[in-house]
């Protein structure tokens, strides 16, 4: 992954990146009040050397007690500490448990043991860290023999007493809340991560350009009212997505599938992918730039061409194949424009073998000679070979990819059904790109913006379209 996918998958999880940091911060606090606070309460003891010699004899008792004094501390977790303390303030404990709630500490280079208790009580934590250091230094006092003047030459003293905690010691809930909220961060940002990773679906241009050499000609929004409203270029013209469908136009001018080609295949991997109401639109663009344009409904299985441009459907393309009728017969001119409807008729039992037939092959060569442009609605390729063998015959197929419902491998297999019979992917046209979130790329990117308003440079064509649009209504 590029440092941009990384942002990406943040982007498109910043909804379970956020859940995550507030569940853990949640949970730092629901821990910080169900918890008991404990209070910490620490004495200071002072190690010295009690001697009637010379500095310099001092001055050895004082290097040998820095070296000692870690060990005297070590004995303050000892039976022979705790069992007084225990037996002078009565305390309903054992020295195991009492042990587990003292700790003692010497600073470097220093002879100074600090002696810290724990408990649930503040006054306790006081009385039971002053009640240790006191019999800690009886006790090392019974520890360390006398020297030849009957003194004992190490002397323990109270530095500093214990003092009544006026806050707990634990929980230390600001602590709890940063380390719950950067616990919840670091897990919401690896389940996103791993989503974003897992998620095989195409969700952008790069997705398309791993998979496939071929170019990515055009782009086309995705629009909640496609359904009511597939002929975006009569119902709504001045429109960005409108004058998608005209760079679509402009780029596959400059698509190199041959010089003599003019015909189309447009198919998608799998249905739903945008591929009817993209090949109707792009054929009343083609036929607004003045070019003669004849769109071929050739997916016999669910033909959809005749319902979306308002054109009588029940014969057509099967009745030309099959020798009942010529194509003068049942190609229908759509309104006043420059563009023609030849459509699918009824379906067929055998629509593979229709496309594959000879048939096929010399009325595709006739609407070349008598068109500018021949496009073919074509099924999709994965559940059927239609669009497969049909690509074969005509210039090049156009694959249109819907963003975030086509997956990675449907792309790839759709390519292979292509490129295994010899067909050649003309371009890739993606669909239902995202106008919002980390995988739109704006209407700019496809060279529009919403900063201009289109129109269609022949009035005349214009005012056809609106004209028609009043009549189907």
């Amino acid at each position: 992954m590029e440092f941009r996918d990384y942002v990406r998958a943040i982007r498109k999880g910043w909804v379970i990146i956020v859940v995550f940091t507030l569940l853990g911060i949640a949970l730092a606090a629901l821990l910080s009040i169900i918890r008991t606070p404990e209070y910490q309460s620490t004495a200071k003891v002072f190690v010295s050397v009690q001697s009637t010699g010379s500095i310099s004899d001092l001055t050895q008792g004082g290097n040998f007690l820095q070296n000692q004094v870690k060990s005297y501390a070590d004995v303050v977790n000892t039976p022979i500490v705790l069992q007084p303390v225990i037996d002078s303030l009565g305390l309903d404990t054992t020295v195991e448990e009492l042990s587990r709630s003292v700790s003692s500490a010497s600073p470097s280079d220093t002879v100074i043991v600090e002696i810290t208790v724990s408990d649930e009580s503040p006054d306790n934590s006081a009385k039971i860290a002053n009640a240790v250091a006191a019999s800690f230094e009886a006790a090392v006092t019974d520890l360390v023999p006398t020297n030849a003047e009957g003194v004992t030459p190490v002397k323990i003293t109270v530095l500093q007493n214990a003092s009544v905690p006026a806050a707990p010691f634990s929980p230390n809930v600001p602590l709890y809340i940063v380390i719950g909220a950067l616990l919840g961060l670091i897990l919401g940002l690896a389940l996103a991560i791993t989503r974003y990773v897992l998620d095989t679906r195409i969700r952008n241009e790069h997705d398309v350009e791993a998979i496939t050499d071929a170019p990515i000609v055009g782009g086309i929004a995705f629009d909640a009212r496609t359904p009511e409203n597939p002929l975006v270029l009569r119902d709504d013209p001045r429109s960005p997505r409108a004058e998608s469908f005209r760079t679509l136009r402009t780029n596959l001018q400059f698509v190199g599938v041959g010089e003599n080609a003019r015909s189309f295949v447009l198919t998608s991997s799998v249905p739903g992918e945008g591929k009817s109401t993209t090949s109707a639109n792009l054929a009343i663009a083609m036929a607004l730039s003045g070019q003669q344009v004849v769109i071929v409904d050739a997916d016999m299985r669910k033909p959809r061409i005749a319902e979306y441009l308002g054109v009588e459907g029940s014969v057509g393309l099967t009745d030309v194949l099959v020798g009942r009728a010529q194509p003068s017969d049942v190609i229908t001119r759509w309104g006043d424009t420059n563009l023609y409807v030849l459509p699918a008729g009824r379906v067929p039992p055998n629509p593979s073998e229709l496309l594959g037939s000879t048939a096929m092959v010399n009325l595709i060569r006739s609407l070349e000679k008598s068109f500018d442009v021949v496009l073919f609605d074509a099924p999709p390729l994965l559940p059927v070979t239609d669009a497969a063998i049909l690509a074969t015959k005509a210039g090049g197929a156009l694959l249109m990819v819907a963003a975030g419902r086509a997956h990675k491998n449907q792309v790839r297999g759709a390519v292979s059904a292509l490129t295994n019979v010899g067909a050649k992917v003309a371009g890739v046209v993606m669909t239902m790109l995202p106008t919002k979130g980390p995988d739109s790329y704006g209407y700019g990117r496809y060279g529009y913006s919403y900063g201009y308003g289109y129109g269609i440079d022949e009035p005349s064509q214009e005012a056809t379209l609106r004209e028609r649009k009043k009549r189907d209504r």
